[in-house]
């Protein structure tokens, strides 16, 4: 029986927006979004690539669409799911979803999560606070478009993802939109390669980024690709926010961004920023996932 757990909109809007080539909504087996509102509320408007869960009766039907044992993402949305009254575990651990206890109350994306847990491999995720919530943060994503071609997936354009909400992004160059203004740009002009130093610009970096938090700006982290230096900046200034250590940083990134990919010469100054940050070298380069 596969984990439930809860699915903040944020959460929902990175895996909305991750992208290889194309788009990862062009996969079949990446995301299932499944709405379990009324057939009314459902075409009035919906997440974009979302199928509407139908009932027989009382009985939640399941789609024959998908193979949902093989989905990566089984996410599924009521109206306002944060109505529900649930048990929440790892509170203390913000890096992940909310795993939910065993008093989840009733709703109905509890319900048909439940009933989905028994199929999947994966965890299911119920959309905290439904669609009300994340349509109100992302209006961008709603819909009355029901069929999806495949030649219209791979035309989809993908945001940058969101590393703190509402304010700090994370994106490739073609997402960017700037001038060559000083006080609101910070160009780092450094190669994508192993021997290119990044670490000298750390400081400035993060006191850029802290500055304009203040000022309350909406910050965006680029580079060519967005998936090495950008991703490495964003790292860095993480590890320097939160004091935590590189790993810790690491995972946060890499769960926002999955194809993030700081080459190596990257990951060994990361490290030793984390030295600087924390007065120690905690976190193993070596393992594999660096």
């Amino acid at each position: 029986m596969a984990d439930l757990v809860l699915c903040e909109p944020t959460e929902l809007y990175n895996i909305l927006n991750q992208v290889t080539k194309l788009s990862r909504l062009t996969e079949p087996n990446y995301l299932c979004l499944l709405d379990v509102r009324s057939k009314r509320e459902y075409d009035e408007s919906h997440v974009i690539t979302a199928l509407r869960v139908k009932k027989r009766g009382n009985e939640y039907l399941i789609p024959k669409s998908v193979d949902l044992e093989c989905v990566k993402y089984c996410v599924v949305y009521d109206y306002n799911s944060s109505a529900v009254e649930v048990s929440l575990s790892n509170d203390d651990d913000n890096n992940s979803s909310d795993g939910l206890g065993q008093e989840m109350g009733s709703g109905a994306a509890i319900e048909y999560g439940k009933i989905l847990s028994q199929i999947t491999r994966h965890p299911v995720y119920i959309l905290k606070g439904g669609y009300e919530r994340f349509s109100a943060m992302y209006h961008f994503f709603r819909t009355q478009k029901i069929i999806w071609m495949p030649q219209e997936l791979d035309a989809f354009q993908p945001y940058p993802v969101e590393i703190i909400p509402g304010k700090i992004f994370l994106g490739n160059f073609k997402l960017s939109c700037f001038a060559d203004d000083p006080d609101n740009l910070l160009h780092i002009q450094i190669e994508d390669s192993p021997e290119a130093k990044i670490s000298p610009f750390f400081r400035h970096l993060c006191h850029f980024i802290e500055i304009h938090m203040e000022l309350g700006s909406v910050i965006l982290i680029f580079s060519t690709r967005g998936i090495s230096r950008s991703c490495a900046a964003t790292v860095a200034y993480l590890m320097h926010e939160n004091h935590q250590t590189m790993k810790r940083s690491w995972a946060y990134v890499k769960k926002c961004k999955n194809n993030m990919r700081p080459n190596r010469g990257l990951v060994t100054q990361l490290l030793q920023w984390e030295q600087i940050v924390l007065g120690d070298l905690i976190t193993d380069i070596m393992d594999p996932l660096y």
